[in-house]
């Protein structure tokens, strides 16, 4: 069983503290909520209360590399101990990078540096009981060796390191979601639902775009998938844009 969640990236430009928005996203009907920002902002007792009393999980949360890599300095808040504390007391128990520059991906040895820190990072945070994956976007296809980058990447990391397919950013960076997923079904846990127009090249609703959403969750169930996460990079209407994509991914999951 597949279950749905949204990244709280889609509700950045809500002026709103965290319960608040995950009331939105319980009312818009999603399982779980992926966090991703502003989480230290209201109490982790409130965010917990508002999280059961909308009936919602936590899927996981997106993290910069650096708060798992590093020890709290003046320009960065929480390091390794203070990151996998808080979203142990929120319940999350997969953290995911989600982004790395364009240049860790354009020579075989700095996709193996890649690898390398990802290996290390999925070490510590599995003595923590943590997992740890990654979350791709476009600059990940670029061709290295022949290939994509993204396939020497799951190459070269151990299996304990999991994927976040974006569906989205995948077919931006010139491959087919779906077969990305079939292909490496065992390391993947969450896809990243999302919807782009290759011509006018930005983000839309799902269903108005190019994404094959039908192949798409096909693919994810045939892979076992534990979460579909709905995101939108750049909604008008962000309350709607949830609402929709709810509503698209029930009439997917049919």
């Amino acid at each position: 069983m597949v279950d749905t969640a949204v990244q709280l990236y889609t509700l950045r430009s809500l002026d709103a503290p965290v319960p608040e928005l995950l009331d939105r996203v319980g009312a818009a009907g999603f399982d779980g909520v992926e966090f991703a920002y502003r989480v230290r902002e209201s109490p982790v007792e409130e965010v917990l209360a508002a999280l059961d009393r909308n009936g919602l999980d936590a899927a996981s949360a997106h993290v910069p590399i650096e708060s798992l890599e590093d020890a709290p300095t003046e320009a960065l808040e929480d390091g390794f101990d203070e990151t996998v504390d808080l979203y142990d007391r929120l319940g999350v128990d997969t953290l995911v990078v989600p982004w790395l520059d364009a240049e860790q991906f354009e020579s075989a040895a700095a996709v193996d540096a890649v690898a390398t820190r990802l290996n290390s990072l999925a070490d510590a945070l599995g003595a923590e009981g943590v997992r740890l994956a990654y979350h791709n976007h476009d600059q990940e296809f670029a061709a290295v060796d022949g290939a994509p980058a993204i396939e020497r990447l799951i190459d070269r990391t151990d299996e304990r390191v999991g994927f976040e397919v974006d569906v989205g950013w995948t077919l931006v960076g010139g491959a087919d979601p779906a077969a990305l997923i079939d292909r490496h079904a065992d390391r993947i846990t969450h896809v990243h639902v999302s919807d782009t127009d290759l011509r006018r090249g930005e983000s839309v609703a799902l269903g108005e775009g190019d994404v094959d959403l039908d192949a798409v969750v096909a693919s994810a169930r045939d892979a076992d998938c534990e979460w579909l996460v709905y995101e939108h990079d750049d909604p008008a209407d962000p309350i709607a844009s949830i609402e929709q994509g709810a509503r698209a991914l029930r009439d997917a999951l049919v």
